[in-house]
C-alpha cells in the first residue's frame, strides 16, 4: 500500500501555522506626544480674549452726562445757558466738562470759538475775557442793506467802519478828521438779530473799546456805519 503526501494550497499552508503575507502586515505607530504646556498656554489666552472683551463692553456701557455746545460761542464772549447741552457718552477718559458743572460753565469765557456738536474741554473756557473784559463796551448796531455781509453769526469778528453820507455835515465832519475811517480793528459780535434771507437788514451787537463806543454809537444812529467780516479771525 503506498502512502503518498499530499500537497498543501500555495501560501495556505504558511498561513495556518500563524504566519502573514505581505499585504496584512501593519508598521509600528510611534506613540503620541503630549504637550500639556501649550494646551494650558491655549487656554489661558482664550480666558484673557474673552476677559478684555468682556471689560471692554462695560466700559462702554458705561454712559455719563456731558456738556456739549449747540450754538456758536465767540472767543471771549460769555457762554449763555442756551448754548450748552446734556449728552450722554461713554466713560473713555476724554477730558470733558460734567454736565453737573453746567451752572459754573455758564459763568465762564470761551477761550476759543466753540462750534456747534462741540464736546467741552475745560481748555475751552476761562474765567475772565479780554474781549469784553474792562475798557470794552457793547454797542447795537442797526444796519441796512450793504452795511454788513450776508451770512453774519455770532462769534464773527469784523472791522466797524465810518461810511459817511452825503451832505454837508457829512463834509465837514470828514474833512476836520475827528470820525477815525476804521473805528474798530476787530470788533466781536455777540448778537445778531433776526433778518430775512434775501436782504442783510438786521440789528447786531459788537463789541468795542470803550473809547470810540460813543463814536460809533453816534453813527450808528445816522446810519454811517458799517461793519466788514474777516475770515479766519475767530
Amino acid at each position: 500500500m503506498r502512502i503518498s503526501e499530499k500537497p498543501a494550497p500555495d501560501g495556505h499552508a504558511a498561513a495556518l501555522n500563524g504566519l502573514s503575507g505581505p499585504s496584512v502586515r501593519k508598521l509600528p505607530v510611534p506613540p503620541r506626544e503630549r504637550k500639556p504646556a501649550l494646551a494650558a498656554l491655549a487656554v489661558f489666552l482664550i480666558l484673557i480674549g474673552s476677559l478684555g472683551a468682556t471689560l471692554l463692553v462695560m466700559r462702554t456701557g458705561d454712559r455719563v452726562s456731558a456738556v456739549r455746545i449747540v450754538e456758536q460761542v465767540g472767543a471771549g464772549e460769555k457762554i449763555p445757558a442756551s448754548a450748552i447741552q446734556e449728552v450722554q457718552i461713554a466713560d473713555t477718559g476724554v477730558d470733558f466738562v460734567s454736565w453737573q458743572y453746567s451752572e459754573r460753565v455758564t459763568e465762564t469765557y470761551a477761550a476759543v470759538t466753540l462750534l456747534p456738536g462741540t464736546l467741552l474741554t475745560e481748555q475751552m473756557v476761562s474765567e475772565s475775557s479780554a474781549e469784553v473784559g474792562p475798557g470794552k463796551a457793547i454797542v447795537g448796531l442797526a444796519l441796512k442793506d450793504g452795511q454788513m455781509p450776508l451770512g453774519l453769526v455770532k462769534g464773527d469778528v469784523v472791522q466797524v467802519i465810518y461810511v459817511p453820507s452825503g451832505g454837508k455835515d457829512a463834509t465837514s465832519r470828514q474833512t476836520t478828521g475827528s470820525p477815525q475811517r476804521v473805528l474798530s480793528t476787530n470788533a466781536l459780535v455777540t448778537r445778531v438779530g433776526a433778518s430775512d434771507d434775501n436782504t442783510s437788514n438786521g440789528l447786531i451787537s459788537v463789541v468795542v473799546d470803550s473809547t470810540v463806543a460813543p463814536t460809533v454809537a453816534m453813527l450808528a444812529s445816522s446810519g454811517e456805519v458799517a461793519v466788514i467780516a474777516i475770515p479766519g479771525a475767530k
